[in-house]
């Protein structure tokens, strides 16, 4: 029991950075636990229950694939907003739009990198976990490191600096101010909304700083309200509708510029959110 609650709040990060959903990766802990329970003559706990979270974080992934292939426009991930007593242990630099990249990738590749590369276990282990030779994932990993070095959005590691650009940002949003707006874009900007086919959202990315900005300022005609939050563990904002939470606005930045905007507007990823919210307002 000792040793499970030691490692949790590790097993919850390893599962939501492999899945992208906090919700599926507490199942897979309680079952993780559940399993421990069951099990015998275990020699090292930890590594036990390390393996056995990935390797069901693994099988939800592919079982998943399938149903996010018929997902109606871009999916993203269940956005992790920090309340006081969230400990989801993730890297800082795994924000939302690197979680975006992940999926992407196999679920071999992805289960590879989030062990080695975000939790820095030897290849022994990610080996035991994907059923692979050590060697093997070693090259899973290499080739999972090559793909997300080349898909992530650039972006800084000066927390300051990004909520200054994202207070700007939610300023410029508010006011309808294209101009604004177009000083803060990164050239190649790329914004992607996931409505999940229950909330109005566009139904493909949109690239580049002169659609980004025209598509934020008629999205934003009706009064709106943003509210700062930790969102994946760097400055983000809630976005509020005639008093209602609508998104989740997460925001990539690099050299005072905005170089990814994910909106996630899914009623189901926010659940958690509210929670969070009504809990504070109580």
């Amino acid at each position: 029991m000792q040793e499970f609650l030691e490692a949790k709040d590790r097993l919850l990060g390893i599962a939501y950075g492999i899945t992208g959903d906090l919700g599926a990766a507490e199942d897979i802990v309680q079952e993780a636990w559940l399993r421990l329970n069951r099990a015998e003559d275990i020699e090292d706990v930890t590594a036990w229950l390390v393996v056995t979270t990935s390797r069901l974080a693994l099988d939800y992934v592919r079982s998943a694939r399938v149903r996010r292939e018929q997902y109606v426009g871009p999916w993203l991930p269940e956005p992790l907003v920090e309340g006081p007593e969230d400990r989801v242990t993730m890297a800082e630099s795994v924000n939302l739009a690197m979680l975006v990249v992940l999926e992407t990738l196999s679920p071999a590749e992805r289960t590879a990198f989030v062990l080695h590369e975000v939790f820095g276990m030897p290849f022994a282990e990610v080996a035991e976990a994907v059923g692979r030779s050590a060697a093997a994932a070693r090259q899973l990993t290499s080739r999972a490191r090559k793909h997300v070095r080349d898909r992530t959005p650039r972006f800084d590691l000066d927390h300051a600096q990004q909520k200054r650009v994202v207070d700007a940002f939610s300023q410029a949003c508010s006011g309808g101010d294209i101009e604004g707006l177009l000083r803060l874009l990164d050239p190649d900007v790329v914004l992607k909304t996931d409505g999940g086919g229950v909330m109005k959202a566009a139904r493909n990315p949109v690239h580049g700083a002169d659609k980004v900005s025209r598509f934020l300022a008629a999205v934003h005609r009706r009064p709106v309200e943003f509210r700062a939050v930790q969102v994946n563990g760097w400055a983000g904002l809630l976005r509020f509708v005639d008093g209602d939470l609508h998104s989740v606005v997460a925001l990539t930045t690099a050299n005072g510029r905005v170089t990814a905007i994910d909106m996630v507007a899914n009623p189901e990823k926010l659940t958690r959110v509210r929670a969070l919210i009504n809990g504070e307002e109580e």
